[in-house]
């Protein structure tokens, strides 16, 4: 990668649109941005809280916005990196029945393609 910034978002949305009329309808949002700051020797600092809506619920109960951010580093077990993160969030905004605080403990297994 060219520079030490990276960053963008992700977006979606789910609609019933069929099936049982029974079932109730469902209409959810997800979208999450994302920034991350690399160092040298593998460390980054990064936030990509996902913000989701439930259009379905009411007014109060709609919403999850969480505020917060993290640290990772890119390591090696043997040959193979492996990109390790802790980021912990704030929900400024939540469901009634949803938490205030999500920590989010990453381990990926990379496979750089050879050039």
């Amino acid at each position: 990668m060219r520079g030490p910034w990276v960053y963008g978002f992700l977006a979606n949305n789910i609609w019933s649109v069929g099936g049982d009329d029974n079932r109730a309808d469902v209409s959810q949002m997800l979208f999450q941005c994302f920034v991350n700051y690399n160092f040298p020797g593998g460390w980054y600092v990064s936030s990509a809280p996902v913000i989701t809506a439930n259009w379905e619920a009411d007014s109060g109960d709609r919403w999850t916005v969480p505020i917060g951010g993290g640290f990772g580093k890119i390591i090696r077990i043997g040959k193979l990196p492996v990109n390790a993160s802790l980021q912990a969030f704030y929900n400024v905004e939540h469901p009634d029945a949803g938490p205030e605080w999500s920590l989010r403990m990453q381990f990926q297994l990379l496979f750089p393609k050879k050039r």
